[in-house]
């Protein structure tokens, strides 16, 4: 059983449930998160990239991620899941402009840490992501998700998402258009 508070002062919400693995109870706080938060959401972006094979490919750096999401214009919005003063995962969105469906949270990432996984946290940080999309007016959500992550499918069909197949992702990466000549197509 999960207790929940809500502090409207800073934003957090404080859940007391049980901890599965030793039967205990474990106090979880979700709140948005802070500037002072991005060292280690950075450490967990990393843990998500090495579980999804690819820790190559994350390539931002601490200040550029601080910009991104605390600047003069911030692109991104987190929150974080924290258990005994530790992030134990975040849920990071930004705002999609779909020209069929209008403004639309884009779910960038969704992590636990994988000791805590399997607890209700992710949970947690997906329904706050939801409460914080209706507040907002959102026309929906959207986010990947690898077809090989069948935990994650399953646990975003207990939503009723829609797992879409078909489309195909594309990308080009900073040196690539910094590489292309764009004379031939633009004066």
């Amino acid at each position: 059983m999960i207790n929940r508070i809500i502090n409207p002062q800073n934003l957090s919400i404080h859940y007391r449930g049980s901890d599965k693995k030793d039967m205990g109870t474990l106090d979880v706080d979700i709140r948005e998160a802070k500037k002072e938060d991005c060292v280690r959401l950075l450490e967990l972006v990393n843990e998500l990239a090495l579980f999804e094979r690819a820790p190559e490919e994350v390539t931002v750096t601490l200040e550029e991620f601080e910009d991104a999401g605390f600047g003069k214009r911030p692109v991104w919005k987190a929150f974080v899941a924290e258990a005994d003063g530790l992030i134990i995962g975040f849920g990071l969105y930004y705002v999609r402009y779909s020209t069929w469906k209008g403004c639309r949270m884009y779910l960038e990432d969704l992590i636990i840490t994988e000791p805590m996984r399997g607890r209700g946290f992710g949970k947690l940080l997906f329904e706050r992501l939801l409460r914080e999309a209706k507040e907002l007016g959102f026309s929906g959500m959207v986010w990947q998700v690898l077809d090989w992550n069948e935990p994650a499918i399953k646990f975003y069909k207990k939503y009723e998402a829609a797992i879409e197949a078909g489309w195909l992702n594309a990308s080009l990466s900073g040196d690539q258009i910094r590489n292309i000549s764009l004379t031939q197509y633009i004066k």
